[in-house]
C-alpha cells in the first residue's frame, strides 16, 4: 500500500519559529494554496471557503492590528508584553492566509435544501478545516512551516476595514507561513485503542 500521503501528513506540525527565508515565487505560493482549497471537498459542492493571501506590508499589517486589538483584552503590562511577543512570532513569518467562510453561500444553500438547512453551517465549518488541512500539508510537503490561529471574532472588524473583506465573508482563522526556523517538538498520541473502533 502506497503510504506517501502518509509520510506527507507527519510533516504537517505547527511551526510557531517562523521565518522569512522562503525561496519560492509568490505566484508559485499562491497557485499551491488556491489550487489546495479548490480541490478540497464541500457539501453539495456548495464551495464556501474563501482566502486572502497576505505578504509583505499587509501581512505586517494584520499582525500590528492583532497585538493592537488585544491590548484591551489582557489584564496588565506584563501579560500584554507576552502576548506581543507571541504576536511578534507570527509577524516574524513570510505571509499569512486569511480563511473565510462566505456567509451569503451558506444562506442560499439553506434555501435550496430546507431538508439539511440546520446543518449547512456546520457542514461549511467542516468544508474550511479540510481546505486549512490541504493547505497546511501541501506547504509541509514543500518545507515550508505554518501554524493556525484564532483572533477572530476580535480583530473582525479591523480586518473587514483594512483589506476591503466584503461583509459576507466571516474569518475564521489564520495561518501564519514560513520558513522553518525551529522544528516542532514530537508529538503525542493517545493510545488507539481510546481513539478507533474496529468492527467486523
Amino acid at each position: 500500500m502506497n503510504t506517501r500521503y502518509l509520510d506527507i501528513l507527519k510533516q504537517r506540525r505547527s511551526i510557531y519559529n517562523l521565518g522569512k527565508n522562503v525561496t519560492f515565487p509568490e505566484a508559485d505560493i499562491n497557485e499551491l494554496i488556491e489550487t489546495a482549497i479548490k480541490q478540497s471537498p464541500t457539501s453539495f459542492n456548495a464551495q464556501t471557503t474563501r482566502a486572502v493571501i497576505l505578504y509583505g506590508a499587509k501581512h505586517d499589517q494584520l499582525w500590528d492590528i492583532v497585538a493592537n486589538r488585544l491590548k484591551s483584552e489582557v489584564p496588565n503590562e506584563q501579560v500584554y508584553a507576552s502576548t506581543k511577543q507571541k504576536v511578534a512570532s507570527f509577524k516574524a513569518a513570510y505571509g499569512t492566509i486569511l480563511y473565510f467562510t462566505d456567509l451569503s453561500v451558506v444562506a442560499d444553500y439553506e434555501k435550496q435544501v430546507p431538508l439539511y438547512a440546520a446543518n449547512i453551517a456546520p457542514w461549511a465549518e467542516q468544508g474550511i478545516g479540510g481546505a486549512q488541512q490541504n493547505v497546511w500539508t501541501a506547504l509541509a510537503d514543500n518545507h515550508i512551516g505554518a501554524n493556525l490561529q484564532h483572533y477572530n471574532p476580535l480583530i473582525d472588524g479591523e480586518v473587514r476595514l483594512a483589506f476591503n473583506i466584503p461583509t459576507t465573508w466571516e474569518l475564521r482563522g489564520q495561518m501564519p507561513f514560513g520558513s522553518i526556523e525551529k522544528p516542532a517538538a514530537d508529538k503525542t498520541f493517545v493510545s488507539d485503542n481510546d481513539r478507533f473502533k474496529i468492527l467486523k
